[in-house]
């Protein structure tokens, strides 16, 4: 209970920021079939419950696939686009409104004593999407396979507004009556653009992990183009990003409650693409205090820090630097700069208990050193009692109180000690 009291009371940010958004997610049709996408639509009712404009795109691959095995009709594919002949039209249409069927009778659901009950969710769908042929490319005639030309988002927008949850077909139409078959990935891709929605999200087969297997939590777009082996939902989280789409999240949906864990946590379960980094290193500002003093009153306690009275960091808030993660101070140091004496203390270095071990601190040392290299100091230093050899790593000296200029003379405390250190910048 402790547990759950603790995540709700976290969760309020979250669901105060995401009140009136509009989200679209992308989940391929691998779902349907399988036993807990009755959690999953849960756990839509409740996204919409709280106020979120919800927008579903859904697959059909498995469900073509399955059609055509079923006319001994062979399914082809083309830099891993489906060539669509009239025969794979029939069944990207069967398919279309069995999972269309399929998903709104489940979004109907209100049972009592279920998470559905008194839910009264309603569905919209419709010919939202304008499309046009592929054409022939690279010898390659893709058939009925197309691309999106237009979203009605004005039709879409209105559906939003009566409170409705939109639900999209990966299926386009032409002006001429001519119908095509689409990639689900590009049709959130672009939906999410045409409503400038808050996030788009794709519920992925498998989580993005790293070359040692551990989930990789966040990804700038630049990060993203270095990878060489995109699929539809990367290629989609880089063209989203670099359209005004300010984050995409990719989420495995095999974990039970991922979707709620990403958005109402602040570490999340997914990977996070975005095109600027999550975690941004700052000049603090006086708006940043209360976080401060939150972040440094656990070490001052353990008499790591020295402590520092809220009205003394107002006056030295121009020194200070945080590291901000998702509106949370997780990080932060000062550099108290002493220009008639050509030096500067770096202090009140900093982080977040549940954030160590990523670099973080050297991230934001090599910051206050860069600063005073600006500066043109010539040298720092810092006053330590538990932290030396980290210190001694970057390259620091120790020294005793002799060594110290006359301003940290005046405020260094006998009480506590602390080994002088000091490094002469270059």
């Amino acid at each position: 209970m402790t547990n759950f009291v603790q995540w709700f009371r976290g969760s309020s940010p979250y669901i105060q920021a995401h009140r009136n958004k509009t989200f679209v997610i992308n989940f391929g049709g691998e779902m349907l079939k399988d036993e807990s996408f009755k959690n999953l639509i849960h756990d839509f009712a409740l996204l919409k419950s709280l106020g979120i404009r919800l927008v579903l795109v859904h697959g059909i691959r498995p469900q073509i696939d399955a059609r055509l095995e079923k006319l001994n009709h062979q399914a082809c594919f083309h830099n891993r686009l489906r060539i669509t002949d009239d025969v794979a039209l029939q069944c990207v249409k069967e398919a279309a409104g069995f999972v269309k069927v399929e998903i709104e009778a489940l979004l109907s659901m209100g049972l009592a004593n279920s998470p559905m009950a008194n839910a009264e969710l309603k569905v919209a769908s419709g010919n939202f999407i304008v499309a046009k042929p592929i054409g022939v490319i690279d010898g390659i005639d893709y058939a009925n396979t197309g691309a999106v030309r237009k979203i009605n988002s004005v039709a879409i927008h209105a559906q939003l507004e009566q409170q409705n949850l939109v639900l999209i077909s990966p299926i386009g139409y032409s002006p001429s009556g001519d119908v095509f078959n689409l990639s689900a990935e590009h049709v959130a891709t672009a939906v999410a653009i045409a409503l400038n929605a808050e996030k788009l999200i794709f519920l992925t087969e498998e989580s993005c992990v790293d070359a040692n297997g551990d989930l990789i939590a966040q990804l700038t777009t630049d990060e993203l183009k270095q990878n060489t082996t995109l699929n539809f939902s990367l290629q989609a989280a880089i063209e989203s990003c670099e359209a005004g789409i300010a984050r995409v999240h990719l989420i495995n949906r095999h974990i039970d409650g991922a979707l709620l864990q990403e958005l109402f946590t602040r570490d999340g379960v997914g990977t996070l693409v975005s095109a600027k980094p999550y975690e941004i290193c700052r000049a603090a500002t006086l708006n940043d205090i209360g976080g401060i003093l939150e972040l440094i009153k656990p070490l001052e306690q353990q008499g790591v820090l020295a402590k520092r009275s809220r009205e003394k960091i107002e006056m030295e808030i121009n020194d200070y630097i945080i590291l901000e993660r998702d509106g949370l101070i997780i990080g932060c140091t000062a550099l108290h700069v002493n220009a008639v004496e050509n030096c500067a203390i770096i202090a009140c270095l900093a982080v977040h208990v549940d954030y160590r071990g990523g670099a973080r601190g050297q991230r934001l040392f090599s910051t206050a050193l860069e600063n005073a290299k600006k500066q043109n100091l010539k040298t720092l230093f810092v006053l330590s009692t538990q932290t030396v050899q980290w210190f001694v790593e970057r390259g620091f000296e120790h020294g005793d109180f002799d060594n110290l200029p006359d301003f940290l003379k005046a405020l260094y405390n006998p009480q506590r000690n602390s080994k002088i250190l000091f490094k002469i910048l270059e």
